[in-house]
């Protein structure tokens, strides 16, 4: 276990289960909020209601290999410990738990977790490839086995992966209750995410096209539109400086295509920016 002047930052599981320990012990709450650093106000927000909620808050930093398609973005992603390490301090997080590759994945680690069917078959899915998702249901099933948290905190942002990940505590009895939190955005509207930082300041003008791409299908939707061609096509009409991946109306449950609107749909969209793939959604409202 390592002491700073920050949050406790714990790199062994070991460690971990011997830390949580007195808190489960006392029967108190614990709050897990897991993600690949690079944190931002997104991931603060996370941070915020399981400090609202639970007794204990551990924040997991590990830039899982498993689930990137590709190495170029895996070795490009970000990695900012120090300055995550004094975002979760300012959130009043408990613990860090930053376990290096090895601990996660050891010499001989031959376990996979997978789902099967839509929920990681389509978009992200399709246009990532299955192992993907495999990547993200394995890491997600051993962080729960490791920190054996009480509730689990994810963005709305990744609303496929929360999708999942409610199915994958549901079929294999975790017993974790997981919450799904708004998306956090910039004020001029673009999601908030740890690939931003990789935008040069025109691309990021340009990526500010998808969430208004999302607000086109949003109003069309609301001014009684109901065919979702129409609604794409309109919505797509305004991205500029972008190479579009897809963009799907979908029911916000199963992910299936809808053939009409005439109930909520989740608009989902992926875009690359130069060199960043960025992803984002909205609920449209009939």
């Amino acid at each position: 276990m390592e002491q700073t002047n920050r949050p406790t930052v714990i790199r062994t599981v070991d460690a971990l289960r011997e830390a949580l320990a007195p808190t489960r012990r006392a029967g108190q709450r614990i709050g897990l909020v897991p993600t690949m650093g690079a944190l931002h106000q997104g991931h603060r927000s996370l941070m915020d209601r399981a400090r609202a909620e639970c007794d204990l808050v551990v924040v997991s930093i590990f830039v899982n290999p498993r689930q990137f398609d590709r190495a170029s973005d895996l070795q490009a992603y970000p990695r900012t410990e120090e300055a995550d390490l004094q975002l979760v301090a300012d959130a009043g997080a408990d613990l860090v738990f930053a376990p290096a590759t090895e601990e996660v994945y050891p010499a001989g680690f031959g376990a996979e977790v997978r789902l099967r069917g839509p929920l990681v078959e389509t978009l992200e899915g399709a246009h990532r490839g299955s192992g993907h998702f495999h990547g993200v249901t394995t890491v997600v099933s051993k962080l729960f086995n490791m920190c054996r948290p009480d509730v689990a905190y994810f963005g709305r942002k990744d609303a496929q992966q929360a999708l999942v990940i409610a199915q994958l505590v549901r079929d294999l009895d975790f017993g974790i209750r997981i919450e799904t939190c708004p998306t956090i955005r910039d004020p001029d509207g673009l999601a908030l995410s740890s690939r931003n930082s990789r935008l040069s300041p025109s691309e990021r003008q340009r990526a500010l096209t998808i969430k208004q791409s999302l607000d086109v299908a949003a109003e069309l939707v609301a001014g009684g539109t109901t065919d979702p061609e129409t609604i794409i096509a309109a919505a797509t009409q305004v991205l500029s400086g972008v190479s579009l991946e897809y963009f799907a109306l979908v029911d916000p449950q199963t992910l299936e295509p809808v053939s009409s609107i005439d109930r909520p749909v989740l608009a989902a969209i992926a875009a690359e920016v130069g060199e960043v793939r960025l992803i984002d959604n909205l609920t449209l409202l009939p």
